[in-house]
């Protein structure tokens, strides 16, 4: 089947007419998936060789997180390098991004994938994919008609960029200019509600010359948004200095902050330059602010109220033209009424405070940031493909994550080297069993196998009797159809039934 002008015109309505909406690029996908009978199907925005998901349908939520490094992905590096319709033989030895991407599909690779390039004059912005299951799924469109639905959505994506740049307060609107890369691992990753408070607050203070003071628990990313108000800020030419007070002994913190002279102490055998003169003209982030001691908070002061500040060891005056942006994850409104921090000082760092949130409190950037790790992950370890079960996507929903993104991050690593060791490919799919979450008992029942009190039998025999009783569970539910229990246990169908075999259930 052809694709019908009626389609095509339909098509292009709908994406003019969903331009200006925050759910464009859904909106767009959806059209596109349902008018091409995809079964996945994703827009790709193109920037520093790295493909980042704007919309995706058919594929699991996750990987609206990932990043997709082109030299990394034979695919997606074929198509950035096309120029065309890229179609790609349903046994082609290049692996498929999304295997095992797409629900309750796990066990099957992607037989029917085509790439649409997309341009902006001469410039790729990004890429369109539309993935099958059935080999000769995309044969009946000619490459004119996918010609056609590339230009439409490469119009409308370009157009809404060039929006989207337009609508950032206090940036000069350039030809080309492009939001910043992916590449360098700063990007801030979230669509919750609370994240997109904070991402709004961060454009509109960002051009400004105000200190920040940001707050929140460790490992909420209070660097990542130093480094997007640095970069946003019309200083973004010039160095962001970063400090962490925490880790500066008494006896070198001054001279870490203000330099010294040759002789100033003992071991100052050459001129030192501080963070103050490192920062000028440019941006200085003093992390953990609230670790400094009284006397440095004092001498800080001085260099914010009147922008001078002395080496140790040197009586002249050093101008300085430096923006503080400070952090810390203790209230700093108790330590002023503690004493021990200056009230001064705290009104001089605050004068636009920015709350960044807890995981806990942003739902669904949960699961794309497990999907942005899983990807790292894959490209650090060599993998094939990394994909989370519906179940494991349950159970990071769930947790209470005490410790962030980063207690995320490390939890996505030790899961995956738990996991490869049950692999025999390069193939991971993580399941709840990998992980090693101190409250994974709050996870719901459903999404988590409940075990049994434990008997004296070795684990290997532990390991039998519980595949023996929850693949029995599994069928149960599914009406004894093998078929249907593969899918609910996200396994291929030979290998369960080679599984069922050794365990006497067949």
């Amino acid at each position: 089947m052809t694709i019908s002008v009626e389609g095509l015109a339909a098509l292009a309505v709908e994406i003019q007419n969903g331009l200006s909406r925050s759910d464009r690029f859904n909106r767009m996908i959806g059209s596109i998936h349902h008018l091409l009978r995809c079964d996945a199907t994703a827009l790709l925005r193109y920037e520093a060789q790295h493909f980042r998901p704007l919309a995706t349908a058919g594929l699991a939520p996750d990987v609206m997180g990932r990043r997709f490094k082109i030299e990394a992905h034979p695919r997606l590096e074929a198509i950035a390098r096309a120029g065309d319709v890229v179609r790609f033989p349903a046994d082609s030895d290049l692996p498929d991004p999304y295997d095992g991407l797409i629900p309750e599909r796990h066990e099957l690779h992607v037989h029917a994938c085509v790439g649409l390039p997309l341009f902006s004059g001469q410039d790729l912005i990004g890429a369109l994919t539309l993935d099958g299951m059935n080999a000769s799924q995309f044969d009946d469109y000619s490459d004119e008609e996918l010609r056609v639905v590339a230009s439409l959505v490469g119009s409308a994506l370009s157009n809404a960029l060039l929006l989207e740049q337009l609508e950032q307060p206090g940036n000069a609107f350039t030809p080309g200019n492009q939001r910043q890369s992916v590449s360098d691992g700063n990007e801030m990753i979230g669509e919750s509600l609370p994240m997109q408070q904070l991402k709004k607050e961060i454009t509109v203070v960002a051009p400004t010359d105000l200190n920040v003071l940001i707050s929140g628990e460790t490992g909420v990313g209070k660097e990542l948004v130093a480094q997007a108000l640095h970069r946003q800020s019309a200083r973004a030419a010039s160095p962001l200095i970063y400090l962490n007070c925490a880790a500066l002994p008494e006896t070198v913190a001054e001279s870490e902050l203000f330099g010294h002279v040759k002789g100033a102490f003992t071991g100052a055998v050459h001129d030192r330059t501080g963070k103050f003169e490192m920062a000028d003209n440019g941006t200085l982030f003093l992390d953990e602010i609230g670790e400094l001691s009284l006397t440095l908070q004092a001498k800080l002061l001085r260099v914010l109220q009147y922008g001078d500040l002395q080496r140790v060891g040197e009586d002249r005056h050093l101008k300085v033209d430096v923006r503080i942006l400070a952090a810390t994850n203790r209230d700093l409104r108790q330590a002023v009424a503690e004493g021990s921090f200056r009230a001064d000082l705290y009104h001089r760092l605050s004068v636009f405070p920015l709350q960044v949130p807890a995981l806990r409190e942003r739902g669904e950037d949960i699961i794309l940031l497990a999907g942005y790790f899983c990807e790292k992950c894959r490209v650090k370890f060599g993998l094939e493909h990394i994909a989370l079960s519906a179940a494991a996507r349950s159970m990071l929903s769930s947790y209470g994550w005490p410790g962030n993104i980063r207690e995320l991050e490390h939890a996505i690593y030790r899961a995956t080297i738990v996991a490869q060791a049950d692999a025999r490919s390069g193939d991971i799919l993580l399941m709840p069993h990998h992980f090693s979450l101190d409250n994974a008992a709050d996870v719901p029942a459903e999404a988590l196998p409940q075990a049994e009190a434990l008997s004296p039998q070795s684990l290997q025999d532990a390991t039998r009797d519980f595949q023996r009783q929850y693949i029995l569970q599994a069928l149960q539910a599914s009406d004894n159809n093998w078929a249907a229990c593969a899918r609910r246990l996200e396994m291929d169908a030979g290998n369960l039934h080679r599984l069922a075999r050794r365990l006497a259930l067949k």
